[in-house]
């Protein structure tokens, strides 16, 4: 990753958007839909590039259900 890129994952149940090179952008997010808008939003103003890395289910709460595609 390149400095101000953007990447959305999920981080002990919550989803997060980490900015390389400038922690003090990051920011975490209940859900993964509003984490995943919220990193795209941000690169664009950045000029930058966005990514989102797919994690296995924790069992947490904010895991997204495979088969809805939704949140529980």
């Amino acid at each position: 990753m390149a400095d101000n890129d953007v990447e959305t994952r999920s981080n002990r149940g919550q989803w997060e958007n980490r900015v390389e090179g400038a922690p003090g952008l990051s920011q975490s997010y209940a859900s993964r839909e509003e984490a995943i808008d919220a990193g795209r939003e941000l690169a664009a103003s950045l000029g930058s590039t966005h990514t989102v890395r797919e994690s296995p289910p924790t069992g947490v709460i904010t895991d997204e259900d495979p088969a809805s595609g939704s949140d529980r």
